[in-house]
């Protein structure tokens, strides 16, 4: 009797690349996305990749030194991982970095983006964002504070708001996860109370400083710059809020994320490491910096 032999094809072997390969051909085809970058997939091949970095310029995390290079806490990681790259993998990452001093530009850019595209602007990991765009795991922990005017009486409990802000306005940077703390706050405690906003951190520190009327929150980072710099402001810590985890943004189908997560886990953790550290310590300054890793510590998030 003559056997025939059958080959069966097996789909799910060949399943990822095709998928990835008609990512790539789909991006090509579309010109309306804000950004492109090499997927991945076209990196392994090439052994190289060409990627997108919109970023919000911020004092520490993405800013022009005096030499006029591009540094700071969120470019020095992303270059770490561009080492990480090139060691495990053999593919140099080309970084093409874009500013937008718009937070909601940013984040909208960033989500209809596609392929090797990236965001650095301190975004907050919130299971509502990421039905809409990737995050790499956490890169710092933040500790969100209250601020006023230094003429204003600290509190010692957030029952006190009701008094001592009393015919004050609420000041938020729209869009972002403070205008929804300054809401609740401001419905608790101050029913009825306006709320202004501002386009940028430095404009309500600015403002903050500068009347007497206003209340605001904004990231410890931005305080304590601010504070250095002799700026009249009063925090008040019975309102501090260390609940939050920033990520770096991607859209959808960016396909880096495993390289992200294996970036962050290799040895005991990437934030476990010396280089994280000195990172948080050149760019921040030591305190700053201690408080922050005591912040990690209490949400045991490495």
């Amino acid at each position: 009797m003559q056997l025939k032999m059958v080959h069966t094809f097996n789909l799910n072997r060949y399943l990822p690349a095709a998928v990835a390969l008609l990512l790539i051909f789909a991006v090509a085809c579309n010109d309306n996305v804000p950004y492109k970058g090499d997927f991945y997939q076209e990196a392994q091949q090439k052994g190289y990749a060409n990627l997108s970095v919109v970023y919000i310029p911020a004092d520490g995390f993405a800013y022009t030194d005096d030499e006029g290079n591009l540094t700071g806490v969120a470019i020095d990681i992303l270059k770490e991982f561009a080492d990480f790259v090139q060691a495990s993998q053999g593919i140099e990452l080309r970084f093409n970095f874009i500013p937008d001093e718009s937070f909601s530009n940013f984040y909208s850019d960033v989500k209809n983006s596609s392929g090797g595209v990236f965001g650095l602007g301190n975004v907050t990991i919130t299971e509502d964002r990421k039905k809409e765009i990737r995050f790499s795991p956490p890169y710092l922990t933040n500790v969100a504070v209250l601020i006023t005017n230094d003429s204003i009486e600290q509190i010692n409990e957030l029952s006190d708001i009701s008094e001592h802000f009393e015919g004050m306005k609420a000041l938020a940077f729209q869009g972002t996860l403070h205008q929804d703390r300054l809401e609740r706050l401001r419905d608790h405690y101050l029913p009825g109370a306006e709320m202004e906003f501002a386009t940028s951190n430095a404009q309500i520190i600015d403002m903050v400083s500068s009347r007497d009327d206003l209340f605001a929150y904004v990231d410890i980072y931005n305080y304590w710059r601010a504070a250095e710099r002799g700026k009249n402001l009063r925090q008040h810590p019975a309102a501090d809020l260390a609940s939050e985890r920033f990520g770096i943004i991607m859209p959808l189908d960016n396909d880096w994320g495993p390289m992200l997560s294996d970036f962050f886990d290799q040895g005991m953790g990437f934030r476990t490491s010396r280089t994280y550290r000195s990172i948080l310590e050149r760019h921040l300054g030591p305190e700053l910096t201690e408080k922050l890793e005591a912040a990690r510590a209490s949400m045991t998030d490495s």
